[in-house]
């Protein structure tokens, strides 16, 4: 069994852990992966407090397995949210798109373990010093909101900046991957688009079948003019997004725009004006199977390839 410092952190049994996807990541989802002995986490989003607290209670009723809560630093109700995650008594906390410091003295005296998830060596830092936990580096190849580094690049350096555990997200879907992140430095993947396509995961039939039918080059990024880039599936909302951007429209125009579209795919699965947000990996996912059976394959890959190392590997 692969067995890292991470599981020992969190109480799981591998060194895997879910991304909180908002309106993809609910209850079902992470109460399976947290069942298949990995880090469930559910999605904050920008949904309200009582859904979040009801989304905490139902996880806590289909399993007694750790999972987290994944809290983004643009809600109108971090405040909120954060009380919300203190009072339940979640094991985790994982924030992105902002700086979580001044949250984390209320989640750490609490006992919870605090894990934003960054997109640079600069924040890493920052982030460790204000009493981050763990580090989850993410590059550009995920899903949604992107960063500006790849992964391969920026998870060593991210390990080589921080004296805490480095989680590596961003292009992670089977064993190859996790090998590939414990050899950067890394103590475990962060996977988000690889947990759609389970059986338990609640998104829209057709919004798994984008993914499972995706090519190694079905992904975009709009957003750029906002400053804040988003990876998705190539749909007519990608293209007409993109065209927006180019011919110059108000940021009011944009956000408008793009206001609902995730739910629309996720929830109604309209998947040609709704936002698939999905990663570059996408074009490796040909299948939709239980959490577990994925955690098993991909914790069973993953040892393979390290037991076959020495054969493979030459030293004369």
């Amino acid at each position: 069994m692969i067995r890292t410092v991470l599981c020992d952190m969190l109480g799981i049994e591998h060194p895997i852990v879910q991304g909180g996807m908002a309106w993809v990541a609910t209850a079902e989802l992470v109460a399976a992966v947290s069942e298949a002995g990995a880090l469930g986490i559910l999605g904050g989003g920008n949904a309200p407090p009582d859904y979040v607290r009801a989304q905490i209670r139902e996880t806590k009723r289909r399993t007694k397995k750790p999972f987290g809560v994944n809290i983004p630093l643009f809600s109108p109700y971090v405040d909120d949210l954060v009380s919300i995650c203190i009072e339940e008594g979640v094991k985790a906390v994982a924030t992105g798109a902002g700086n979580p410091g001044p949250y984390i003295p209320r989640l750490k005296e609490a006992g919870i373990v605090c894990m934003p998830v960054v997109a640079s060596v600069a924040l890493a830092k920052r982030l460790e010093r204000m009493g981050a936990d763990i580090i989850v580096a993410e590059g550009m190849e995920s899903g949604g909101h992107i960063g500006d580094l790849s992964t391969m690049p920026l998870v060593p350096q991210v390990v080589d900046a921080v004296r805490v555990p480095v989680v590596a997200a961003g292009g992670f879907a089977d064993g190859r991957g996790l090998v590939a992140a414990l050899a950067l430095g890394a103590v475990g993947i962060q996977m988000g688009t690889r947990f759609v396509c389970t059986t338990e995961c609640t998104v829209h039939e057709n919004y798994k079948r984008k993914i499972v039918e995706a090519g190694d080059r079905a992904t975009m990024t709009t957003g750029h003019s906002l400053g804040h880039p988003v990876r998705a599936i190539k749909n007519a909302m990608t293209h007409e997004f993109q065209e927006m951007e180019r011919r110059g429209a108000s940021e009011q125009e944009i956000i408008e725009f793009g206001t609902g579209r995730l739910r629309l795919a996720a929830e109604q699965g309209d998947v040609v004006h709704g936002s698939v947000m999905a990663g570059q990996v996408s074009g490796m996912i040909n299948d939709i199977v239980s959490c577990r059976e994925l955690v098993e394959r991909i914790v069973r890959q993953a040892e393979e390839i390290i037991g076959a190392l020495p054969a493979v590997v030459s030293r004369g």
